[in-house]
């Protein structure tokens, strides 16, 4: 029985899996067919493009699933997404084949007729597509974990998959330590669809990185999450309270299984969780300093400065918690590390299009980062983004129609923050003459390399010079763009 995997790449909110990312989405799906006991082929999207026998092999599969969704979209260098008009024509219509991942939550009907030689999944989609998949390969569903630890034994069985990949072993494993939402209340947020936070065993999740360890992984990320100051806390109040003798203890063993990691990052962190519980926070931000690796940003969900906004929204934290959140973060993750970066800094991510956005909005968020800059904090990187508006959130039925109103308004405040704000913060973070290390080789355009760290939210280096795909360098910083820099190599 031939089965393969086609990772269209997916980017959520708490969920990246664009190269050089892999998300634990493939790695469970291989994991469920190994545990039936068959063998199946990965790939990606971009090698399909790129290898038309590849491509052509598929169609004789017995069975294809194609994982795929951007429901937070980005500007991509390591590989490019599958779009839905792709997938459509991508197949025939006689090879049989399962579409699964965030696409399927924005799916209008007329797209799914588009689609109808897909069976399409719901999403989250692991414990239908188990049940599929035992019936496909004639087994009776034994009885599994409920919740999140449901993708343990998978997680597991799929770390393999990994020597698979295009780019291995330069990837980031994204791993997944809890989904769902605390707050559950954003107006624009699809992150309820998955409930009531629910946690994986952190023995699991350690298990699960010790294995991908040992087919070779080396860089890790802690996303998947909403916040990760809150994995393992007690939710039992409305904000959790975050428990900083498990996280420390959880560092020291995955240290201790796999002692040398060359990345251990994080994603979300929640700034409400900080400014309600500051001195667990404290002592968290302290761990995330001394256990993991240096380049890395809490990505901070701000939204807008703007009160009203907060207010008519139900967004998490309003601007004096976020302002807090910045000043602890910096307290102690302001220190260059040996890679040439600060151990650890946030990052603030805004929404344009929210109800109750008005010009004043813009001001607002513009002068938010203006006090930032002038209590001399850091910020990592600013995201700046329109809302994108998905069926069962309270935006849904409110519409884009700021989005049109206030085009002009949010094209000038992104030009601002690029042109003054970036700029003199990436200034800030890495002065002229800062050495980068272990800069991968990604794209060649004339005669500039662009390069990253395997990190999160790693910065774009320009370096001077033609060098080879995958292969590393040091730099030191010359010159400045928006939001990346120019170096000549060490």
């Amino acid at each position: 029985m031939r089965v393969a995997i086609v990772d269209g790449y997916v980017d959520e909110p708490s969920c990246l899996g664009v190269p050089p990312y892999i998300s634990p989405y493939p790695r469970y799906i291989y994991g469920m067919l190994r545990a039936l006991k068959i063998n199946p082929l990965y790939t990606t999207i971009d090698a399909i493009r790129e290898n038309y026998k590849l491509k052509r092999s598929l169609y004789d599969f017995d069975l294809v699933i194609v994982i795929a969704g951007m429901v937070v979209p980005g500007k991509y260098l390591g590989g490019k997404p599958a779009s839905l008009k792709e997938l459509i024509n991508l197949f025939p219509a006689t090879l049989r084949k399962i579409l699964v991942g965030p696409i399927v939550i924005e799916l209008s009907d007329r797209e799914r007729r588009l689609l109808e030689n897909y069976e399409i999944f719901g999403f989250p989609f692991e414990h239908q597509l188990f049940r599929y998949l035992s019936r496909f390969a004639g087994h009776a569903e034994s009885a599994q974990a409920r919740g999140r630890d449901f993708v343990n034994r998978f997680a597991i069985l799929g770390a393999e998959v990994v020597k698979q990949h295009p780019d291995f072993p330069n990837i980031i494993c994204e791993i997944e330590t809890y989904k769902g939402c605390y707050w559950r209340k954003c107006s624009f947020c699809i992150e309820r669809i998955h409930g009531e936070p629910n946690q994986r065993d952190p023995m699991a999740v350690i298990a699960e990185i010790e294995a991908l360890y040992n087919q070779g992984c080396r860089y890790f990320r802690l996303g998947n999450q909403t916040d990760f100051m809150s994995y393992m806390g007690d939710f039992s109040h409305e904000v959790p309270r975050p428990n900083a003798e498990k996280m420390w203890n959880f560092h020291r063993e995955i240290w201790r299984r796999c002692p040398k990691i060359r990345t251990l990052h994080i994603d979300n962190v929640n700034p409400k969780t900080i400014s309600e519980w500051r001195e667990e926070s404290r002592e968290i931000i302290k761990c995330i300093t001394v256990y993991q690796t240096p380049g890395n940003v809490a990505a901070m969900g701000l939204e807008s400065a703007d009160e009203r906004v907060i207010e008519e929204n139900s967004l998490a934290a309003h601007p004096d918690e976020v302002l807090d959140a910045i000043e602890l973060i910096n307290r102690y993750g302001k220190f260059v590390g040996y890679n040439g970066l600060p151990y650890f800094l946030p990052g603030l991510n805004f929404v344009a299009g929210l109800k109750g956005e008005t010009r004043e909005t813009f001001e607002k968020n513009y002068e938010f980062l203006e006090s930032v800059m002038e209590r001399g904090l850091l910020l990592r990187r600013i995201n700046i983004r329109q809302v994108k508006i998905y069926p069962g959130t309270q935006m849904y039925g409110f519409g884009d129609r700021l989005l049109k109103k206030h085009k002009k308004h949010f094209k000038v405040f992104k030009e601002k923050v690029r042109k003054n704000i970036d700029n003199t913060m990436l200034r800030r973070v890495l002065p002229k003459g800062r050495k980068l290390t272990d800069l991968r080789c990604e794209v060649v355009e004339g005669n500039i390399t662009f390069a990253r760290q395997l990190a999160t939210y790693p910065i774009l280096v320009g370096i001077q010079g033609k060098y080879p795909r995958n292969e590393f360098l040091d730099a030191r910083v010359v010159d400045y763009g928006r939001r990346s820099v120019t170096a000549i190599k060490c």
